[in-house]
């Protein structure tokens, strides 16, 4: 089973990185339970619970609010029913025009084939700096 919780989350990374919300949220349990991380801008209305709830609060955000928001990820570790991925964000905060260039790490947690858990781990100073004016 692990090999497949690896599969998922490098097919939701794929979805994600060519703007296929659905597929990205079709990938979630309808129960989701996604966190973001403490002091990180969109943490507001952690936890986030159900793909609607994700798309609205951070996917939608992150499209809207920034110019060329991209997630890379460099490796992603097999833990059974935990992934974890390591790897950057990159993007121009529109309003203050700044660009970040963060590490992150994404905790996933898979239950019966869906993602039932996220919580992301980055570095929530530097995206301070760049979303503040």
């Amino acid at each position: 089973m692990s090999a497949e919780n690896v599969a998922i989350i490098r097919k939701l990374y794929d979805a994600f990185a060519v703007g296929d919300v659905p597929g990205v949220l079709g990938a979630m349990s309808p129960s989701i339970v996604w966190n973001e991380a403490e002091n990180f801008p969109y943490a507001d209305g952690n936890p986030y619970v159900g793909p609607e709830a994700v798309a609205n609060g951070v996917f939608m955000r992150c499209g809207t609010e920034w110019d060329g928001f991209t997630v890379t990820i460099d490796e992603i570790l097999d833990a059974g029913e935990t992934i974890l991925a390591l790897g950057r964000y990159s993007g121009v905060y529109k309003t203050t025009g700044k660009a970040m260039n963060a590490q992150l790490a994404h905790v996933w947690r898979i239950k019966d084939g869906k993602i039932a858990q996220f919580q992301q781990y980055t570095d929530t100073a530097q995206a301070q700096r760049v979303t503040t004016a």
